[in-house]
């Protein structure tokens, strides 16, 4: 019976360790086999590191500003007896806008005529009576003064009638109307905006640092949000030579045509500042660089010599100025190596890789998305 009994577990630790050394072969192979297992190349799109030259510019931002912009207004008081103009029409240099009520005036003009050729008729009389010795140089001083008092009043009532006649001082467009007829103004009171709008100022600051690099007549590119993929192009016209001692930066203003009066003054408005001197850059895709707090790197394509396909070997890399879907490299590349441009961010160093650039997107300088 104990014979038998030891024979039973005899077998069954034999049972058990040929299933624990063949389940131990299974693993050493699985081990093996994961050991030598090669991932499938990964598929990229690829760029080659290109050498440009970029124009340097300055950017601000800025405020558009009327090249002559007022608010018309009563120069004396009186009533509104007519209003001649349209608001939100243009107008010419010296069109009626708004005639205040000149009866009284004109009723005093004609007697002040009168009492100036009166006045000359005397006078006359006087310059021939002095010649002949009849009166004396004082009389004949009386007579010239009141002349010249009669004169003074005819000329004081016609600026008086003018002054009530209010014109536009310059060409413009105006806006809203801000009087009524029948409405006594007071001197002062508003009548309408005038705005001169063609061209038009944009006026802005740059600091201190940055005004060597400025002189009238350098042109300027101006976008505003009003006008979506618009540019209007103009030059520097004006450089104050006052620093702002608050802030050490400079104003400046630009000159910009504005035909379609499309352009508002009070309109805020990116400015780039051309500037002559080109900078020698090489440049990449910007989606081609992997950001990260310890350095920006790029992968860059090997040929892998040993055992054939490409690689990737990632490089860090020292960025400049981007300019729409590139950025420039000061260092870490050469012209002509081949990068890795987009999907950086699922990649590692030393992956086998594969290249196919059928839906690589289409890198522009001065890309111009559609607003969907």
């Amino acid at each position: 019976m104990k014979k038998r009994l030891f024979l039973t577990c005899l077998t069954l630790v034999l049972i058990v360790a040929a299933l624990a050394g063949v389940k131990f072969m299974q693993i050493e192979a699985m081990i093996d086999q994961g050991k030598k297992f090669v991932p499938p190349p990964e598929t990229i799109t690829e760029a080659v590191v290109t050498s440009d030259s970029w124009g340097n510019e300055l950017s601000a931002v800025g405020t558009l500003t009327a090249v002559q912009g007022v608010t018309v207004a009563a120069e004396l008081p009186g009533k509104v007896a007519k209003i001649s103009f349209v608001p939100g029409n243009p107008v010419n240099k010296g069109e009626l806008l708004v005639s205040q009520d000149t009866s009284s005036e004109e009723a005093d003009l004609p007697g002040a005529e009168a009492q100036v050729r009166v006045a000359r008729a005397d006078l006359d009389r006087a310059a021939r009576m002095i010649s002949e010795k009849i009166i004396s140089q004082a009389d004949y001083d009386k007579a010239a003064a009141a002349h010249e008092q009669a004169v003074s009043r005819v000329n004081n009532i016609r600026v008086t009638i003018a002054k009530k006649n209010i014109r536009a001082p310059f060409g413009g467009r105006l806006g809203i109307r801000q009087v009524n007829l029948g409405q006594i103004l007071k001197e002062g009171d508003p009548i309408v905006t005038l705005q001169s709008l063609d061209p038009i100022f944009a006026d802005f600051s740059l600091p201190q640092q940055r005004i060597s690099q400025v002189k009238p007549n350098l042109p300027v590119r101006v976008v505003c949000d009003a006008l979506p993929g618009v540019t209007v192009e103009g030059r520097i016209t004006a450089i104050n030579p006052l620093v702002e001692s608050g802030t050490r930066n400079v104003q400046i203003q630009a000159t910009l045509s504005n035909k379609e009066e499309k352009l508002r003054p009070g309109m805020f408005v990116n400015v780039a500042i051309d500037l002559p001197v080109r900078d020698e850059v090489l440049e990449i895709p910007a989606t081609a660089v992997l950001y990260a707090p310890y350095g920006d790197s790029v992968f860059v394509v090997e040929n892998d010599r040993e055992h054939g396909g490409d690689v990737l070997r990632q490089q860090f890399v020292r960025l400049g100025e981007k300019r729409g879907d590139f950025i420039a490299v000061s260092s870490g590349l050469a012209e002509g190596d081949r990068i890795v441009s987009t999907g950086v961010f699922k990649l590692r160093n030393g992956q086998a890789v594969t290249v196919d650039n059928r839906l690589a997107p289409s890198f522009k300088h001065a890309p111009a998305p559609e607003n969907n």
